[in-house]
Formats: structure tokens, sequence, C-alpha cells
């Protein structure tokens, strides 16, 4: 039996690991993109027997052109009818005193992998008429960042994008969704070194609610995905605070 293809990046764990299971259990094949091999090839062999699908491990460094093209290849001649672009990770400090090395992989991985995957599999989406596109945005996006900097506006490059690509595949077939999450506890705080910043009280949904929310929102066609009553009522304040106060803000959450 031939189901339909979902490629995921970042699955490996977090979001990418539960939007697995959510597309898996909807009656997907699966292709599982990390960098870690061991901890794909576990999730392949859970999906599997939990959902009967066909999940195939690609391990690949997407901030290099080389791990971009092992996904491509990957594929080969398959029709991709999902797109997940879950992949990224965050960078906590005072840009001036960052790594420049890390914060480049960091625009590789958040900005131009996203848009070289979706370059690869849209196309043959629009052709076919049919196909969704789901790119993992934050609330981030929706303001500036003191102390994350270039997280905060590659998330905003993510919105804007996913925004200006629903509009033009409008009336196609193809749905292209941003999902935008808060504060979730996941790895990616131990990574970008924000594991004790203020925003850890912020109420917000675990992983699997997110991935949830995300996929069901992807499936209805929905530009933009907020999980979460809290970040709602948070992204909808921001239009009518001043920028300069919001951006101080986020500089005490952060601090």
């Amino acid at each position: 039996m031939t189901r339909p293809l979902a490629v995921i990046t970042g699955a490996s764990a977090g979001i990418g690991h539960e939007l697995a299971q959510v597309i898996a259990a909807d009656g997907h094949d699966l292709m599982l993109v990390a960098r870690r091999e061991a901890e794909l090839e576990v999730l392949a062999k859970d999906l599997e027997s939990r959902h009967g699908v066909t999940a195939q491990a690609c391990p690949a460094d997407l901030t290099t052109a080389a791990g971009i093209d092992a996904v491509v290849e990957a594929v080969g001649d398959r029709d991709v009818a999902v797109l997940v672009n879950n992949a990224g990770f965050g960078l906590g400090g005072v840009f001036a005193e960052q790594d420049q090395a890390v914060v480049r992989q960091m625009i590789d991985l958040n900005i131009a992998a996203l848009t070289a995957l979706t370059a690869a599999f849209l196309p043959g989406m629009l052709r076919r008429r049919t196909g969704r596109v789901l790119n993992l945005a934050s609330t981030a996006a929706f303001q500036p960042g003191p102390l994350m900097a270039v997280y905060y506006a590659s998330k905003a490059y993510v919105l804007s994008f996913s925004e200006a690509l629903a509009e033009e595949c409008a009336g196609t077939g193809v749905t292209v969704t941003a999902l935008c999450p808060g504060y979730t506890p996941t790895e990616f705080h131990t990574v970008a070194g924000t594991t004790g910043v203020s925003l850890r009280g912020m109420p917000s949904p675990d992983t699997a609610a997110v991935a949830r929310a995300g996929w069901k929102g992807t499936k209805r066609g929905r530009r933009l995905v907020i999980p979460g009553i809290a970040n709602k009522v948070g992204v909808q304040s921001l239009r009518f605070s001043p920028r300069r106060v919001v951006t101080k803000v986020v500089r005490r959450l952060q601090t």
C-alpha cells in the first residue's frame, strides 16, 4: 500500500518527534530527518510498530548544502505530500559576544535549510495541486528579542516567508502553515542556554499538544497556528504596544 509521504526535519526530539507521531497516526509514511541517527532509527521502528506505516531515518546536517542534498536524494522520485520544516535551534546571549560561527549555523538551519527544502518540494506539490507545508516559527516571530536577537529574527523570517507563500499558493490546493508555539519544555532551551530565563514561568502547551494543534491547523489549511490561550493573548497584545516598550519587556524576560 502506498501512503502519502511526509518529510519531517528535526524529528529526533521535541516538537518534531511529536509531529512524527501525530502524522504517522494519520496514515502517512515518514522520512525522518535529523543529525542523530540512533534516535531516528528508534523513532522509525516505534512508528512502524505503532501505526503500521513505513518510516525511514535520514541522518543529515541541514546546516550544510550536502545535508540538504541528502534529504532530496533520499526522497528520490516519491511525491512529498507533507513537508514539515521543524529543525532549528536558538542561542542566548549578547549578540556581540556570541560565537559567530554558531550564529551562522543557526541562520543556515533556521532560515536557509527551511527555504531550500521548501524550494525543493513545493513545485511538485503545485504541479499535483495538492500538498501541505508546515513551518515551525514561534511567538518570538512577533517582536524583537534582545539577548536572543538572531533567533527571534530568524523566526520572524519563517513567519513572513510562510504567510507570503500561503498567499502565493491560494487556490492551488497547496497550503502553507506557520506554527508559532510559545515557551515549550524541550531540549531547545538547554542548547540555547536559556533554561533559567523568566519565560519558563509562562503557561504553554506541552510538545504533544503543540504538535496536535499544529497538525490540526495544517489539515484545515490555516496560515497561522498559535497554540495556547495565553500565547494568543500575548501575540494580540503586541499589536497595541509601543515597539520600544515590547523590546524592553522581552529583554527583561530573557534576563
